[in-house]
């Protein structure tokens, strides 16, 4: 199998990346990987869709870290044709060019649709990742499953949603991911609400959601595959994320600490609600991230923690990924008719 990953930079990828872990796995079966930064495709006057990539060599890499490091300085670079590529796993996290690039993603997600529209599959549905740049995606799933949410602007109209919801809420970028610029609003720092806004608000919408008293138990991480929950040998993979200091932000990357856990009757329920969305905008790799019985999160485009998972459990969350992912390219070479690509990414 041919398989590209395509990332924000090569060189600000991070060991502990759900990324680098699939392609360490992949090269272990003798894939024959690429990695495309968002700024290197390139469309030919023929009409090919062409790469600037790094091509790490197949074989058995010790650990993440070492992968890690031989692709980021010893890795050779080489220009691909993306077609001639199987699946093509689109792994950048737009919130990170926010700032010095905003036109990177957008771009990276028109080339990776002709990409799609020449026979490659590519992961998740690049069509429908337009849909999620920000948060508003978030927004048609399930009300059921949804906290109550004010999206705006406008400081008065974040100040009354809170006193609708007992003067307790969560407000955060409507563009961001990893915990950045999240804050939690209470008596003890409401004083400071404009403030914190003006903070939220620099670079576009905020976000504003009731707290769920649930939350200060952290969330419920849930990986799903071709819209379910994955599962492997009787374990999903899940893990409860929790804060270790008075921050209450429980994400990994802000400091979080993570412990195994399976997901209950609750969050089983809320990702059973969620799967005709994921399936129906051909979301094949998702993060849920559930309080109690609610959503606070979907993260459709650099899902991650897979690797802790793993660590964690003992079990080969990333072995089952590719084998679906092998199992998707036989799929599309012995099918006689024309699937989509939206098909292709949760058949």
């Amino acid at each position: 199998m041919k398989l590209a990953f395509v990332v924000n930079q090569v060189a600000t990828e991070k060991a502990d990346y759900t990324t680098i872990r699939l392609a360490r796995k992949a090269a272990g079966r003798g894939h024959e990987l690429a990695f495309i930064s968002l700024g290197d495709f390139i469309y030919e006057s023929s009409g090919r869709i062409c790469a600037r990539a790094v091509v790490p060599a197949a074989g058995d890499y010790e650990d993440d870290a070492g992968f890690l490091k031989y692709l980021q300085n010893d890795a050779p670079e080489s220009r691909i044709v993306v077609e001639d590529y199987d699946i093509v796993m689109l792994r950048s996290d737009p919130a990170d060019e926010l700032v010095s690039r905003p036109w990177a993603p957008a771009s990276s997600l028109l080339f990776a649709q002709l990409a799609a529209a020449r026979g490659t599959i590519v992961l998740n549905d690049p069509s429908h990742l337009t849909d999620a740049v920000n948060k508003t995606y978030f927004q048609h799933f399930p009300e059921e499953v949804r906290p109550s949410t004010c999206i705006t602007r406008h400081a008065e109209e974040v100040s009354e949603f809170l006193d609708e919801h007992g003067g307790k809420g969560v407000i955060k970028p409507l563009q961001g991911s990893g915990g950045q610029g999240v804050f939690l609003i209470d008596k003890k720092n409401r004083q400071n609400l404009n403030q914190i806004i003006e903070s939220v608000i620099r670079d576009g919408y905020a976000i504003v959601q009731e707290y769920l008293p649930a939350a200060a138990d952290g969330d419920l991480r849930i990986i799903t595959m071709n819209g379910r929950p994955l599962k492997v040998d009787g374990t999903y993979a899940s893990l409860r994320r929790s804060s270790t200091t008075e921050d209450h932000r429980s994400n990994i990357s802000a400091g979080g600490k993570a412990d195994l856990q399976q997901p209950d009757e609750a969050a089983l329920r809320v990702a059973e609600l969620c799967a005709p969305k994921l399936i129906d905008d051909g979301m094949y790799l998702a993060g849920l991230d559930v309080v109690g019985d609610r959503m606070i999160e979907v993260n459709v485009d650099t899902p991650g923690a897979l690797n802790y998972m793993e660590d964690l459990s003992g079990v080969d969350f990333s072995g089952a990924i590719l084998d679906d992912l092998e199992r998707k390219v036989r799929l599309q070479r012995n099918y006689s008719g024309k699937l989509s690509n939206r098909h292709l990414a949760v058949v």
